[in-house]
C-alpha cells in the first residue's frame, strides 16, 4: 500500500532525485521522457498501410501516436484529426508511445481515415461538383449574352447616328436578352458560380436596357441639333402687320 501511495505522488510530478515519474496508458509508471530523448534515441521503420498504399515511416523508437500521425500527413495528405492508427486491431491514442505498446522495427501500423472526415469530404466534393456544373451553364449564357451584345452595340451606333432601324429587331432582341434572364434564374448556384450568374444578370439586364432606350431614340431620330431645327419649324408664322406685346388682358 506504501509502494502505491509513492507511485501516486510520483505520478503528480513529484520528484525522487533527478527522475521524474509518469503514468503511461494501462498503469504502468515509467520514467518521464523529455521531447529531446526521443529524437536522439534509436530509430525504427514502420509499415504503415493506407487502404492499397503502404507508407515506409521511420521515427524515433519512443515517439507517440500522435508524432506518427504528424508524419503521415505530408505522405497521406490527411491531417492528423482525420487519421485513425491500428496496431494489432485496436485503435490507439495520440498519447501512447510507440515503444510501449510493442512497436519495434518493422512494424505494421493500419492507418484509417476518420469516418466523420470522410463523409465531410464527400459532402465537399459534391458541393464542388454542383458549383463546376453551375458555372458551365453559366458560361453558355455567357457566350450567348456577348454574340447579343455585339448586335446591340452595333444598332446602337445606327440608331445614335440618326438612323432609324426596324423596330422588330429591338424587339427580337429584347426577346433574346430575357430568355437568358430566365435561363440563368433556372439555375442553381453557390459560391464562384452565384458571383458569375449575378454578373451575367447585370450585363444582360444592362443590354435591355439599353435597348428601352433605343427604342424612344429610334422613334424620334433627329439629333439635338435636329430637334432644335423642328421645334423652329413647328413655330406659328404670325403675319408682318401683327405687333406682339406683353400685355395682358384680365377676364373675369
Amino acid at each position: 500500500m506504501k509502494r502505491f501511495s509513492s507511485s501516486k505522488r510520483a505520478v503528480n510530478n513529484v520528484v525522487k532525485g533527478e527522475i521524474k515519474w509518469e503514468l503511461r496508458p494501462g498503469g504502468m509508471l515509467v520514467q518521464k521522457r523529455d521531447m529531446g530523448d526521443a529524437s536522439s534515441g534509436p530509430m525504427i521503420k514502420i509499415k504503415v498501410s493506407h487502404g492499397a498504399f503502404h507508407h515506409d515511416i521511420t521515427v524515433p523508437a519512443q515517439s507517440t501516436f500522435g508524432d506518427l500521425k504528424k508524419d503521415l500527413v505530408q505522405e497521406t495528405g490527411l491531417e492528423p484529426k482525420e487519421q485513425r492508427l491500428l496496431f494489432q486491431g485496436k485503435e490507439k491514442d495520440d498519447e501512447e508511445c510507440l515503444h510501449m505498446v510493442g512497436v519495434k522495427d518493422m512494424s505494421k501500423v493500419v492507418l484509417l481515415e476518420d469516418p466523420a472526415s470522410k463523409e465531410r469530404k464527400l459532402e465537399e466534393m459534391k458541393r464542388n461538383q454542383s458549383v463546376l456544373k453551375a458555372c458551365e451553364e453559366v458560361a453558355k449564357v455567357r457566350a450567348e449574352v456577348v454574340q447579343l451584345s455585339d448586335k446591340v452595340n452595333a444598332l446602337e451606333g445606327i440608331v445614335h447616328g440618326g438612323t432609324k432601324v426596324n423596330e422588330k429587331e429591338l424587339l427580337g432582341l429584347t426577346e433574346l436578352l430575357m430568355v437568358q434572364l430566365l435561363q440563368l434564374d433556372t439555375i442553381e448556384a453557390n459560391g464562384e458560380a452565384k458571383v458569375q450568374r449575378r454578373a451575367e444578370v447585370r450585363r444582360a439586364q444592362r443590354l435591355v436596357d439599353t435597348l428601352d432606350n433605343m427604342k424612344a431614340r429610334n422613334s424620334n431620330p433627329f439629333s439635338s441639333s435636329g430637334k432644335s431645327e423642328a421645334f423652329e419649324c413647328a413655330s406659328p408664322a404670325f403675319p408682318s402687320s401683327t405687333r406682339i406685346t406683353h400685355d395682358w388682358e384680365v377676364f373675369d
